[in-house]
């Protein structure tokens, strides 16, 4: 009982000092000290200070909530991206019928546009409604502006076609390490475009990569030493260096104007990459697409590979807000781990030792490249 009176007696005080008028000089120091005063004098039952035990307590609350949260994010961020990652090539690999695609691609890549375009919609929607439609993040925009985008979106028109045909030449767990190759490209790109500086870790992480990916492709029961043909190589080199110059041109936009909100950038990127694959249709498909429709030969395997495609770009904006570059690094590895593991028993894939030692010599160096920046100097 005694306990209780001090307590409310402490309450009281509080109360009082809060309502109390600060002076001009000292805006709120004589009501803190007061309190810390009167708690200092009290001690809980186990003689324990009450301050101490409240203060601890407060603060133990916070960071835990706050922690467990930020657990919870990051953990559900690299579950989805690792699934998005892994099933990407199976699903485009699992939409051919007898070997070939009964759907038109280009089509296929003009809905990933769309339902991209949509869900950056939805974003900004949220968006004005959360906080009204601003400078940053309106629509309108000027020609200057504009005109920039139309460079990346033709180049990731033309890298998200060639991963359609590149596997005539690669199975599923080969695309999954041969898309690595794009890790060298963005790296290069980097330091000649924008003019940033590699570490040594990081060029000894490219080398590990490229030593990485050559040894998944070794097959030693046949006569070719390597289990991709050349064509299907230069396809993931090109794909690769499409994806570089695209990702590094993409970066340097977004910063030149870095206040700009990223789903009306992405809107507007999405539009030129609709208009693109338009055109692609009307080049290369139009005749089958006027005769037997545009969703001709779609299957309920070719609408899940759509989904995925553009959930991968959203999961890649929630790694950069939600979790870090690291979370990125374990998708990749966990990912061709995976790819490779359900391409046993859907499409009879070996997993021989030669994979198993490639792709983790894959994913070391991909950890390399992701601790080993350049620290900036102090």
């Amino acid at each position: 009982m005694e306990y209780r009176k001090v307590k409310d007696q402490v309450r009281i005080t509080r109360n009082l000092d809060r309502d109390a008028t600060p002076s001009a000089t000292a805006p709120s120091a004589a009501p803190l000290e007061s309190c810390d005063v009167i708690f200092q004098d009290i001690e809980c039952p186990d003689g324990r200070s009450l301050s101490s035990t409240a203060a601890s307590s407060t603060l133990g609350d916070a960071g835990g909530l706050k922690g467990k949260h930020s657990w919870k994010q990051k953990s559900v961020v690299t579950v989805a991206l690792t699934l998005l990652t892994s099933s990407q090539a199976i699903l485009i690999v699992w939409s051919k019928r007898a070997g070939k695609y009964e759907y038109s691609v280009t089509t296929a890549n003009f809905s990933v546009e769309a339902l991209k375009c949509l869900l950056s919609l939805v974003a900004l929607y949220r968006t004005w409604n959360s906080q009204g439609v601003t400078e940053d993040n309106r629509l309108s925009t000027s020609l200057d502006e504009v005109s920039v985008y139309p460079i990346p979106a033709a180049l990731y028109m033309v890298k998200n076609l060639l991963q359609y045909y590149i596997f005539a030449y690669v199975d599923a767990p080969a695309y999954q390490i041969l898309k690595n190759l794009n890790i060298i490209s963005t790296g290069v790109l980097y330091r000649i475009i924008l003019k940033k500086k590699l570490s040594e870790i990081q060029w000894a992480a490219f080398i590990l990569l490229c030593a990485g990916c050559t040894t998944a492709q070794l097959n030693p029961s046949s006569d070719h030493v390597l289990q991709t043909p050349i064509q299907g190589w230069m396809m993931a080199i090109v794909m690769a260096l499409l994806s570089g110059f695209a990702g590094v041109y993409t970066e340097a936009i977004i910063k030149k104007r870095p206040s700009r909100n990223i789903n009306v950038q992405n809107f507007w990127l999405y539009v030129f990459g609709m208009i693109f694959n338009l055109v692609a249709i009307c080049v290369q498909d139009f005749d089958a697409v006027m005769n037997k429709g545009f969703f001709h030969g779609y299957s309920f395997i070719t609408f899940l590979m759509i989904l995925n495609h553009a959930l991968s770009g959203i999961a890649v904006s929630m790694v950069m807000k939600y979790a870090d570059n690291i979370v990125k690094v374990y998708s990749t590895s966990v990912a061709m781990l995976l790819t490779a593991i359900v391409s046993v028993f859907l499409f009879g894939f070996h997993l021989s030792l030669a994979f198993f030692l490639g792709s983790t010599v894959v994913s070391v160096s991909v950890y390399l490249h992701s601790v080993g920046k350049p620290q900036p100097q102090k």
